[in-house]
């Protein structure tokens, strides 16, 4: 049991099962890349609400569209099996950013305004893509496509929980909202 607080920890991913019979992990990371699990060096794991432990990470590599992790004491597929769907955590100060990236849980829930200040909705998910990340944007039952590029999105606003993007044209169908 790991004495880290939840608000310390940055969600980065989830354990889809056990792989091989060796203890590694198969998962779903929302990393880039694995080196971010690598760097971060323990990694907390989470089964149930207020049940976290702690690993230390030994190696990370892609394998057919997932990550496969080793975690030190895990040496068997009945060792990994209980750690099936868990929550993957890392300390957020394991984490380096530049002033103008953000992390998913920041920009999901952002209302969306064009630079008019016309109201579009709410940041519900994120897309990744090869070139970019899309931002799905809905409200009501219209949805908006926007892509994460500077181009489009002018001024990311945390504190006020607002996302300003300029009116390209082709891109949004307005008669929607």
């Amino acid at each position: 049991m790991s004495k880290v607080f939840p608000e310390a920890l940055l969600l980065i991913g989830r354990v889809i099962g056990p792989h091989g019979v060796r203890g590694l992990l198969k998962i779903k990371s929302y990393a880039r890349s694995e080196a971010s699990l690598l760097t971060a060096g323990k990694i907390y794991l989470r089964l149930s609400p207020g049940e976290i432990s702690e690993h230390e990470i030994l190696s990370a590599v892609p394998h057919k569209g997932v990550s496969l992790i080793r975690l030190e004491g895990l040496d068997s597929r009945a060792e990994a099996e209980p750690y099936r769907g868990a929550e993957i955590f890392i300390q957020k100060v394991a984490v380096s950013r530049d002033k103008e990236e953000y992390f998913w849980h920041e920009l999901i829930g952002l209302r969306v305004y064009l630079e008019t200040g016309r109201y579009l909705g709410t940041v519900k998910e994120i897309l990744p893509t090869a070139g970019n990340d899309v931002y799905v944007v809905r409200e009501g039952k219209a949805e908006f496509l926007i892509p994460a590029i500077y181009d489009v999105v002018k001024t990311i606003d945390l504190e006020n929980g607002k996302m300003i993007i300029s009116e390209v044209e082709g891109l949004l169908d307005l008669n929607e909202v």
